[in-house]
């Protein structure tokens, strides 16, 4: 379980092809902390920790995890929102995010607010998510309200710190992101489908 609350950018240091998946090396301040085994979210994807060496640990994406998220688009050098596990006992900042990518999005527009940053992204409606006006929403992996929610598109708004310490500083048009809906939104979803 993660809250949402990115507590460092990463770096990817080397990708690695071994038939459908992507071993990823990724440097960051608080490698020293990790064990192997330990789950991280990368951009919102709760990936094991599988090797550490030196300031750097290595993650290994499957095919199933590189077809629903953006993580096939990393580069050496790619920033990535980094969130550790969430302890028990300690607040949650964000709201519950579960490191389980929906789908993707795409960034639309982006507008500078004189001391903030309004971003529009959409998505596709088949895959039947939805977003409600103030309501919560994982985009790669930082916890964030929902304004201007339409079928298949809604806008966030970023303060500076958030934009400062994510990679929402490194969005255009046309970024691929990752998208997680808020739990509880699914299940009422699925409910209501199910109930007909």
């Amino acid at each position: 379980m993660f809250t949402g609350i990115i507590e460092k950018l990463g770096n990817v240091e080397n990708i690695t092809k071994e038939n459908d998946n992507l071993h990823i090396a990724i440097s960051a301040e608080f490698t020293s902390e990790l064990k192997i085994d330990q789950s991280v979210a990368h951009n919102g994807v709760c990936l094991t920790v599988v090797a550490i060496k030196n300031n750097t640990y290595t993650v290994t994406a499957i095919k199933e995890t590189l077809d629903k998220t953006n993580l096939n688009n990393l580069e050496i050098g790619t920033e990535v929102n980094l969130e550790r596990a969430m302890k028990l006992g300690d607040r949650l900042d964000g709201h519950i995010v579960q490191g389980h990518v929906d789908q993707t999005a795409t960034c639309t527009h982006i507008e500078n607010k004189n001391g903030s940053w309004e971003f529009t992204f959409t998505y596709n409606p088949k895959l039947n998510n939805i977003t409600i006006e103030k309501g919560s929403i994982t985009i790669n992996g930082t916890s964030l309200t929902v304004v201007n929610s339409k079928i298949n598109e809604f806008s966030v708004a970023i303060i500076p710190y958030t934009y400062e310490h994510t990679n929402f500083h490194n969005f255009t048009v046309g970024t691929e992101v990752n998208l997680e809906f808020d739990v509880i939104g699914k299940y009422v979803s699925r409910l209501m489908e199910v109930k007909g």
